[in-house]
This record gives C-alpha cells, sequence and structure tokens, in this order.
C-alpha cells in the first residue's frame, strides 16, 4: 500500500494541496490516517479516489454534488467520463489508474488512444513524458513503488520498441549516423529510445547500444561504424568520475563527432561545455538538433 503526503497527492493527480485540503475539510472527500507520531497520510485508495473526483469535478461536476454521491457512483461516472475520452488529461489520469492498479489493459487503452488523436511523438511528449516526471519525482523518495515505476516504463519501452521497429530508415542527402548509448551506471533508458525514434522518423541512421555503455565499446562502435553524432543522457552522477571531467574526455576522445547531452545530471550541475557538445535541455530542443 503506498502512504502519501498532501505533497504526493498534488504531484500525482495534479490536483493543488489547497484545493486538497478544502475537498477535505468542507466536502469531507478524503479521509487521511495518521503515522504513530500524528502525521497525516494517504493511502493508494485515496490517491484513486482524488483521481475520480477531479475528473468529475472537470467535467462541469460541482464538488459538492460528488461529496453527495457515493464512492461508487463516483468510480462509474468517472469511468463512465473515461471511456472513449480523448482528453489529454483524462486520459493521464488513467494512466495514473493503470500504474496504482497494475491494470495493462487500462494503460494501453488510454495510450492507444492518444497515439490515434494526435500521433505517437505528441502522445509520448504530452502524455507519457508527464506521467515519467509524475512518477519519477514520487519514485525518488519512495513514495512510488519500484514495482510500479518499472511496470509502467516497461509498458512504455515496449510501445517505443513497437514504433521504432515500424519506421523504415530512407537515405536522404541529410541523413546522419548517430550513435546511442548511456553511460555506466545509467540505466533509465526511456528517453534513449524516444530519440531513436525521432532519428529514424527524419531518416537518420542509429547504432542503439543500450545503457551502462563501457567507455572502450563507444570507441569500438565509433570505429566501426563511423557516426557522425554521440548521443546520451545522464539522469544519475557518473560513475569513478565528475561529469565535467567525462564530458571533457567524451570530447578529446571524439573531436571529430558532435556531442549532444542531456538529461537530469547536465540540467543540475550545467557544467562547461567545449565547443564540438551540445546540452539539449527539453524534447523540443532535441528535435530541433534532430531536423
Amino acid at each position: 500500500m503506498g502512504q502519501y503526503s498532501i505533497k504526493d497527492l498534488e504531484t500525482l493527480s495534479g490536483v493543488k494541496a489547497h484545493t486538497i485540503r478544502i475537498w477535505e475539510q468542507r466536502y469531507n472527500i478524503l479521509h487521511p490516517e495518521r503515522t504513530d507520531t500524528n502525521i497525516r497520510f494517504y493511502c493508494d485508495e485515496d490517491l484513486k479516489h482524488l483521481l475520480n473526483v477531479s475528473l468529475l469535478n472537470k467535467h462541469g461536476i460541482k464538488i459538492s454534488q460528488i461529496a453527495d454521491m457515493s464512492e461508487v457512483e463516483i468510480r462509474h461516472k468517472a469511468l463512465d467520463i473515461a471511456t472513449d475520452n480523448k482528453e489529454p488529461n483524462v486520459l493521464l489520469e488513467s494512466l495514473m489508474h493503470s500504474m496504482l492498479d497494475f491494470d495493462e489493459q487500462r494503460f494501453e487503452k488510454a495510450l492507444n488512444s492518444a497515439i490515434m488523436n494526435v500521433g505517437f511523438q505528441k502522445a509520448f511528449t504530452d502524455l507519457l513524458l508527464t506521467l515519467l516526471q509524475r512518477v519519477g519525482i514520487l519514485w525518488t523518495t519512495g513514495v512510488v513503488k519500484p514495482s510500479q515505476e518499472h511496470f509502467v516504463s516497461n509498458l512504455i519501452r515496449r510501445k517505443l520498441a513497437a514504433a521504432i521497429d515500424n519506421r523504415y530508415v530512407e537515405k536522404t542527402e541529410k541523413s546522419k549516423k548517430y550513435v546511442l548509448f548511456l553511460p555506466e551506471g545509467e540505466q533509465h533508458e526511456t528517453l534513449l529510445l524516444f530519440a531513436e525514434y525521432l532519428l529514424r522518423i527524419n531518416n537518420h541512421h542509429v547504432a542503439y547500444i543500450g545503457t551502462s555503455v563501457p567507455f572502450q565499446d563507444i570507441e569500438f562502435v565509433r570505429d566501426k561504424f563511423k557516426p557522425d553524432v554521440l548521443l546520451t543522457f545522464i539522469t544519475v552522477p557518473i560513475q569513478d568520475s565528475s561529469l565535467q571531467d567525462f564530458i571533457g574526455k567524451l570530447s578529446s576522445s571524439f573531436p571529430d563527432l558532435k556531442i549532444i547531452i542531456g538529461g537530469a545530471q547536465m540540467d543540475k550541475q550545467n557544467p562547461v561545455l567545449p565547443s564540438n557538445v551540445a546540452h539539449i535541455k527539453s524534447l523540443d530542443d532535441l528535435c530541433a538538433l534532430i531536423q
């Protein structure tokens, strides 16, 4: 069972903590429990109930009316709204529910609806990335369980793999060769897989060598594949080195290549960049560089 603070509920549901307090105190929407030290906390059922209440409220039902409904009525009404609804906030809440309940079918239905409505690229940037950001914030603090994060990440990786597999690269005058990798100790490959998808739909050739790659393997692929660009993301501290030293080693070892780096550690540390290294701060930056 999850154990959430009110700030955790705000992060996962998108409902402001101030609003949650009002709904709880004035309308008795939620019933938090208390720890042995008298600290209030919420459980998975509270989060799911809040997601349903928020969904009804966003679709024009006053909170005072919702407060008079039974939990079963709220759940059924929310399910009616969510069924075949293509609004991003509705789909996002369905994805959150599917994570909490390990409901693969609901996840697939919500994501497929988004893909059919706006296309795969926009569904990822507007929906899945928001979901991953919310889950990632709470996963690092232990609020979201590793099993829940792994469940969602695996479903997303599977979708990305299928999308990548369906892309045939047709060489053009603008086609370049990219090596995609994550440094040793780095396992979060979702953004790297999405980068591969973007590269392939723009007819670039990709050598995807995966997660936690030793430096000498990058050199080996460079010699065999003859790439134009190296692309990586760094979300955890570099093993046995500083980020600045790692970037310097990449730059000096591959002086003739363009090196593109994104990720939380880049944003946090803001290192000095050699002339052949570019820092991408968003997916928009990545799209602009690729295109």
